[in-house]
């Protein structure tokens, strides 16, 4: 056992401790001065040339800014408001979106822990039996027992581990606008496959109307035939209209069919599951217009992918400063104390107790170049990550421009469609009086019957039209779920964690 000394009967070893508690003082006062200096670039948020308009805009005054909150709603239909915010609830991707969110926080903070002293505790016993036979006595028992800590801290003197958590809290960051981005992509989703699914629904009632009137009127054909006054040319081609039409349906059920199973999936559901719940037709989605576009600079703030690849070239700006930084030296404190006795009770008291404390500095001298090789694979990362940012943007623009021309040229046509959908309904049903009058030919009527149904059927597809356009719009406007995302929650419930006996332990001890 080592005999400790007593600094207070020694007044030159006493001045000695007292140097050497000011020279650390000193290094502690100079190491948090340094710890403040970083290398590598600083993050600057890139400025781009943005169009003062879109290019399709004629408006001489300022636009209205977009109203993206809820934008669904104003397709007035409680239905699809209720499908959407189970999709939100029970979609995969937004749970996949969610537990990105929660790895990223917990690498920033693991991240963020190494800015800070780790200290560790450690204990020891140990009991001793010396033979009769070695000490030429009766066998000894001895016991020892031994505690302390361990201190470390890396100084940070040039931003490395600071520049590592800057990037992780750029992370995190891009995994928020993530689960912004996949919600705006299930909002748009829901929303559309919505609109396509009553759009089939109408247009399956649609041809189901028309093929009863070719029914009819194949019917007429016949009595007509049998009375001597039409053609047995006409009663075929009657019935070939009415069953030429009856051939559309089963391919509008199919298509149907895959926009509700679609649309099933998307809240997080079998494919079935909406089938009854969505059987009673409704009218399709029709929104209110015009639609307010804001100016183009707003998709900077509203796009959640313009805004997850900007912070993403910060996290991998930062990253240029961490690999720089690996090139500068390093200085670490570490420190330890512990005690020795024989008895526990001793500990601290009656015992031995020793400490050091001191830094340790590490200079890379020679590496080959991997160092030197690592900034520039950082720099080259960075680049690329820049340039994403700037494609996003222009994406972005296109986006728009091209739902505004969409939408815009969608309301003329469906105009022009329904129209021509008034013009064929007159025609039929003026050919189909003089067909039964006699003073018409059956193939006016075969021709105006096919006419109406085309034209009726285009107009519908025309609606479903406007309505996606409506929805494209708003997702290329950066329009998604602005609800509260709950992104804390685990999907897996960890139960039993503590130290314990596994399955598989306890089976094969049940075998045995």
């Amino acid at each position: 056992m080592t005999k400790m000394t007593s600094a207070a009967g020694d007044p030159g070893l006493l001045r000695k401790q007292q140097f050497r508690i000011r020279q650390m003082l000193g290094l502690l006062v100079l190491s948090s001065c340094l710890a403040g200096c970083v290398v590598g670039p600083d993050y600057q948020k890139p400025l781009i040339s943005m169009p003062g308009k879109w290019g399709s805009s004629k408006q001489a005054k300022a636009p209205k800014p977009a109203e993206l909150s809820n934008w669904w709603q104003r397709l007035r239909d409680p239905e699809l408001n209720a499908l959407v915010e189970e999709a939100v609830a029970g979609n995969l991707d937004v749970a996949s979106a969610k537990a990105k969110i929660r790895e990223a926080r917990a690498t920033y903070r693991q991240t963020a822990g190494t800015l800070l002293p780790s200290v560790d505790g450690s204990a020891s016993a140990t009991r001793t039996r010396t033979s009769a036979a070695s000490t030429g006595t009766s066998a000894q028992i001895s016991s020892q027992f031994e505690t302390g800590f361990d201190a470390s801290w890396e100084l940070d003197l040039f931003g490395a581990n600071k520049r590592s958590t800057e990037a992780a809290k750029y992370g995190l960051d891009a995994a928020g606008e993530d689960l912004r981005s996949t919600s705006l992509t299930l909002v748009g989703d829901v929303t559309s496959y919505y609109a396509q699914a009553r759009g089939y629904q109408a247009r399956i009632a649609l041809a189901r109307r028309t093929a009863a009137s070719q029914r009819e009127t194949a019917a007429l054909t016949r009595t007509k035939f049998e009375a001597g006054s039409s053609s047995a040319v006409d009663v075929a081609n009657a019935s070939g209209l009415a069953n030429s039409t009856e051939a559309e349906i089963p391919s509008l059920e199919t298509s149907y069919a895959e926009a509700v199973h679609r649309l099933s999936v998307l809240t997080g559901r079998p494919p079935a599951a909406l089938t009854e719940r969505l059987k009673r037709s409704t009218p399709i989605p029709t929104p209110r217009l015009p639609v307010p576009t804001g100016v183009p600079a707003d998709i900077l703030l509203t796009r959640p992918d313009v805004r997850m690849a900007e912070r993403q070239y910060a996290q991998y700006t930062a990253k240029v400063g961490q690999a720089e930084a690996a090139r500068y030296p390093s200085v670490s404190l570490t420190g330890n104390i512990d005690t020795t006795a024989l008895n526990v009770g001793d500990l601290g008291k009656n015992s031995s107790i020793g400490w050091s404390f001191g830094p340790t500095l590490s200079v890379p001298l020679f590496s080959g170049g991997q160092k030197k090789a690592a900034v520039e694979v950082a720099q080259a990362q960075r680049d690329q990550y820049f340039v994403a940012y700037r494609s996003s943007v222009l994406t972005a623009l296109e986006d728009v421009e091209n739902a505004i021309v969409s939408l815009a040229q969608e309301r003329i046509r469906n105009g022009k469609l329904a129209a021509s959908a008034k013009h064929y309904r007159d025609a039929a049903s003026l050919s189909r009086s003089l067909y039964q009058s006699g003073t018409s030919s059956f193939l006016d009527v075969l021709d105006a019957e096919r006419s109406l149904y085309t034209a009726e059927d285009a107009l519908l597809q025309s609606r479903v039209a406007i309505a996606t356009d409506y929805i494209a719009l708003n997702k290329a406007l950066g329009g998604g779920w602005s609800g509260l995302i709950d992104a804390g929650k685990p999907e897996v419930k960890d139960t039993n964690t503590g130290p314990h006996i596994t399955t598989s332990n306890r089976q094969l001890a049940q075998q045995q």
